[in-house]
């Protein structure tokens, strides 16, 4: 899940070496904590969201296979 989420953001983002992903494992849920540069924090975030919003679409998606809840921080 980590390595998918970071090649959807790095594929978005123009400073790909930047981006860091810490994964923060709770009792039955997840958080990843999405560190990008400051100069991209908008091109992961979008306009109204909507970027953060399909990747987070995505990530819950995959969590559904593995009964997982999955959160998602963009952090600049």
């Amino acid at each position: 899940m980590k390595d998918l989420i970071e090649y959807l953001v790095k594929a978005l983002v123009d400073e790909p070496a930047e981006v860091a992903i810490t994964e923060v494992s709770g009792d039955d849920s997840t958080t990843f904590e999405v560190h990008v540069a400051p100069s991209d924090l908008g091109k992961v975030i979008g306009k109204q969201g909507r970027i953060a919003n399909a990747l987070r679409t995505v990530a819950k998606a995959v969590a559904m296979k593995e009964k997982r809840k999955v959160y998602m921080e963009i952090v600049a």
